[in-house]
């Protein structure tokens, strides 16, 4: 069932275009990676996933079930959460706060699902601990289970491994496998397109020749055709 529908999306700010002649489509469990140069329209194109930018032209459409306050999002990490001045488990629970209608307060429904995604990225140890703490490879756990509190049935990841040594890396990718593989549908822009790609049953590439399709196809053509994108 597709989730997600883009069609000859153009992305900007006032006269200032971005991307243009984007369409693609995001079927539920599918692992999207989205690539291209900086500046080239990425997260742009998560903020208009997440309802924060709207496109200048084209359209974007979601499943009839499907909230965008519904959908989960990890950030590049900034120095002010680094900074933050709160324990694992509170930031984990906040992640509920989108699903909140008349209410203001955590239920209990709230507190088990942060401890479900607190178990599952393996941060059990850390629920008391001070984010600001916490390692590098830590603190994105803890972001990422903070996403999944608010995730329904799509998680978008804005360069995940960003400023991660390698085990730290690799082990976010394994944690990001095992969600896809559990029923999550992931979209996620990348640099690291060796490990990333791995994964990924699906490219998105934005540049001057846009591309989407499977990732054995993009490997095929990439070279060719999107003029040696990495």
């Amino acid at each position: 069932m597709a989730l997600i529908t883009a069609d000859h999306l153009k992305l900007g700010y006032d006269s200032q275009i971005v991307a243009s002649d984007l369409s693609f489509t995001v079927e539920e469990g599918d692992y999207l990676c989205i690539i291209g140069e900086n500046g080239s329209g990425k997260t742009t194109l998560m903020k208009a996933l997440l309802g924060l930018h709207k496109p200048l032209e084209g359209s974007l459409e979601f499943a009839e079930d499907m909230d965008q306050n519904e959908i989960g999002y990890l950030p590049q990490q900034t120095v002010i959460q680094s900074d933050f001045p709160a324990s694992v488990r509170e930031i984990v629970l906040s992640g509920c706060q989108g699903h909140w209608r008349n209410r203001f307060f955590y239920s209990a429904e709230d507190r088990a699902t942060a401890k479900r995604y607190i178990e599952q990225v393996g941060i059990t140890d850390l629920a008391d601990k001070y984010y600001s703490d916490l390692s590098g490879g830590q603190k994105q756990r803890v972001l990422l289970a903070r996403a999944l509190c608010a995730a329904v049935k799509v998680l978008l990841l804005d360069e995940p491994i960003a400023g991660l040594d390698p085990s730290a890396s690799e082990n976010m990718y394994r944690v990001i496998k095992e969600l896809n593989g559990a029923g999550m549908t992931i979209i996620m822009i990348s640099h690291d397109l060796t490990s990333a790609l791995k994964d990924a049953n699906k490219v998105l590439h934005i540049g001057e020749t846009n591309y989407f399709g499977t990732v054995s196809e993009y490997l095929k053509v990439r070279t060719e055709d999107l003029g040696g994108a990495k």
